[in-house]
């Protein structure tokens, strides 16, 4: 479970220096870093097939409740930042698009948590 956080992790620290520097120089989200969300997204989804399989095998989270709820809508919050971003050509959609990437680096730390307790 370790490699699927630190990995969605990064990828989405990444992309959110990414978007960071957009929104800096005033540009809004590029098609480019819609296409790294989407990779993003992929390492939460296989997270989540990691996250099913390890608790099928008989591994439970200390609060499945707050797992899973962090685990789903971290995978919600990229998609929503999309359409954000395809709707609102401004730099507010690079700020958006930060801000989400922001929120999932803290929901993998606390999913993280959640595991390890």
């Amino acid at each position: 479970m370790l490699a699927s956080v630190m990995t969605a992790a990064v990828l989405s620290g990444l992309l959110g220096l990414w978007a960071a520097w957009y929104a800096l120089r005033g540009r809004p989200v590029l098609f480019k870093q819609l296409v790294g969300a989407a990779v993003v997204e992929l390492a939460l989804a296989v997270q989540l097939v990691l996250a099913l399989v390890a608790t099928a095998a008989g591994e439970r989270p200390s609060e499945p409740w707050t797992f899973w709820g962090y685990l789903v809508t971290a995978l919600f919050l990229l998609p929503v930042a999309a359409v954000w971003a395809m709707a609102d050509r401004t730099r507010t959609s690079s700020l958006a698009m930060l801000v989400v990437c922001v929120a999932i680096i803290a929901m993998q730390a606390r999913i993280w948590q959640v595991w390890t307790a």
